[in-house]
């Protein structure tokens, strides 16, 4: 059985995240790390944040502190949210680390090596005002594609083209925002992305048909328009350093690598941090070297990361001419809007993930934001959507289901799950109804279609209701006492199951739901076709407890409330 290697995009230093970003890559990334961990898969989640480059200096500079500093406790804080969000990484990284340094500096000395580095004089927007040449993102203005008066140095944020410095329209500097800017000539290292195109094509057709339509149109429209040399080094104090065995003379001047040469070698970076945590019983190597054939390795990203991750790090790693693991699948998503704008960072529109936190619990959050995940096209997050969806799907569907059963059953038959008959006709259906439901589930999640299986799982809990609307065990126990104790054994069955089968979802939830239970050889990870079917895993005698109400219902005061505080208008 193959390994199962797992990265999601690494979040920008600058700031907390927000909901589009969550579920454009870390929250995918864990639901479906959690789901192979349980059907048994050997797992490897690894992430990090992506600390060098403009955004860490300027964000830096916004707060007065060191970059170094900032970053340290950029990352913590990022770090805790995503524990709020139960986001099980295996480890979570940092690209300052040294282990990055080490590799990246690697990578390029081999690149140079195999002749696909070249070091070349260039003419770079300078600005006098702040007494240094202007990387990328130092240098915003109008994009000459989409006419976005917002656009950086180095992508249009809203058309997604890749752009330099000189491109812009009316450019002016993020430092001091003046537009009395200069070019004038520096000397930067160049990946020959041209000397690779035919490489990288070939590796793309060998893969494309696989990847969803969105990654794979991306990388192809990439390469349509021919891959170009780019400039892999910047004028910035913080990043990699060029190495000066190499190229003393860039070393001497201060350059580093461009962010988005490094940032992507952080998976390994960041795989090689975890092993060093536990040396003697972790081999990062296994997971990246020569491990073709015996590791899949899963990326999650938006659309806007796709073009990096599917042409520009393939070409980084064929020109090394080392057998490093390459992307097998690359799970691209679309934008989440807010009320039809965009949720960003910069302009702050929208609600961010330490916000959503303070509001309600993660397992809301998670819920919502997968069963309505970007897949095949833009999704767009309203209040009145997601409040709506919590009533029904949560709060109703599963939430209710688990406390009037075991609520009634305590009531009627104490606090032990009670015996009843032998299994009948409606269990025999329900038990084969629950198991093409898990399989639907199953398939859904292994194909990484993440809304159709939150559609299956949602069918799982609505099965129990139409089980229990059915049977009625308020109305049975009346003149069937045994008959109301299986209906409620069954149902209990039926929670339990839910526990299992949720957790990828709602990990919090789901352990409440099993710990409803006191069975303690409870050791189920996944849930098979042929105990989907019997429904006895919690046998009669096992003692239990209601627990609190897994999810409240929001109220229409709840709804003017958010609205108010965040917006909820068209954007």
């Amino acid at each position: 059985m193959a390994r199962h290697l797992i990265t999601s995009a690494l979040p920008y230093i600058n700031g907390i995240k927000h909901l589009g970003n969550m579920v454009g890559s870390m929250l995918p990334a864990d639901v479906y790390s959690r789901y192979l961990r349980q059907t048994g898969h050997d797992v490897l989640y690894i992430c990090a944040t992506d600390e060098h480059g403009t955004p860490a200096e300027l964000a830096a500079k916004e707060q007065g502190l060191p970059v170094a500093e900032f970053c340290a406790q950029a990352h913590d804080a990022q770090k805790a949210v995503y524990d709020g969000f139960a986001l099980a990484f295996d480890y979570f990284g940092r690209s300052s680390s040294p282990e990055n340094r080490e590799i990246t500096q690697h990578f390029a000395r081999k690149l140079n090596e195999n002749g696909f580095i070249e070091e070349r004089a260039i003419r770079q927007v300078y600005s006098p005002a702040d007494g240094r040449f202007l990387p990328d993102r130092y240098v915003e203005g109008t994009c000459p594609h989409c006419g976005y008066d917002k656009a950086r140095g180095d992508q249009c944020e809203n058309c997604t083209r890749v752009l330099d410095p000189t491109d812009l329209i009316n450019p002016r500097s993020a430092i001091s925002g003046s537009t009395d800017l200069e070019v004038r000539e520096t000397k930067h290292l160049f990946l020959l992305q041209s000397k690779l195109q035919h490489e990288v094509e070939a590796w793309v057709a060998r893969h494309e048909d696989d990847w969803p339509q969105l990654a794979s149109s991306i990388a192809r429209k990439w390469l349509n328009e021919g891959l170009h040399d780019r400039a892999i080094t910047r004028d910035l104090d913080w990043g990699v350093p060029v190495p000066a065995d190499t190229w003393p003379e860039l070393a001497a001047e201060g350059k580093v690598f461009y962010v988005w040469f490094d940032a992507p070698i952080e998976y390994i970076g960041a795989t090689k941090e975890w092993a060093d945590q536990d040396p003697e019983n972790r081999d990062w190597k296994s997971w990246w070297f020569e491990a073709d054939d015996t590791v899949r390795y899963t990326e999650f990203m938006a659309k806007d990361n796709v073009p990096f991750h599917t042409v520009m790090f393939p070409a980084t790693e064929l020109g090394v001419r080392e057998p490093w693991k390459k992307v097998d699948y690359v799970k691209a998503f679309n934008w989440l809007t807010y009320y039809g704008g965009k949720f960003s960072t910069s302009q702050k529109r929208g609600v961010f993930t330490d916000q959503a936190l303070a509001i309600l619990p993660a397992d809301y959050w998670r819920y919502f934001l997968i069963a309505n995940a970007p897949e095949s096209d833009d999704s767009s997050f309203t209040w009145e959507h997601f409040t709506a969806t919590v009533n029904k799907d949560l709060a109703d569907t599963l939430g209710n289901f688990v406390n009037r059963v075991l609520s009634f059953s305590k009531k009627r038959f104490g606090e032990e799950v009670p015996a009843g008959g032998e299994p009948g006709e409606a269990e025999a259906k329900l038990g084969e109804e629950i198991a093409t439901l898990l399989a639907e589930y199953e398939s859904h999640m292994e194909a990484l279609q993440f809304r159709k299986a939150a559609a299956a799982l949602r069918a799982l809990w609505s099965a129990g209701n139409s089980y229990l609307e059915e049977k009625a065990p308020w109305l049975e126990i009346k003149t069937n006492k045994e008959g109301a104790a299986l209906t409620l054994r069954t149902a209990m069955n039926l929670i339990h199951l839910y526990a299992v089968v949720s957790e990828p979802f709602i990990p919090a939830t789901a352990k409440v739901m099993r710990e409803a239970f006191a069975l303690p050889q409870d050791t189920a990870a996944w849930v098979t076709a042929e105990e989907a079917k019997a429904l006895a895993s919690v046998p009669s005698g096992t003692p239990f407890t209601v627990p609190p109400v897994l999810f409240a219902k929001l109220t229409d005061e709840d709804l003017e409330t958010y609205k108010e505080r965040f917006g909820g208008e068209e954007g």
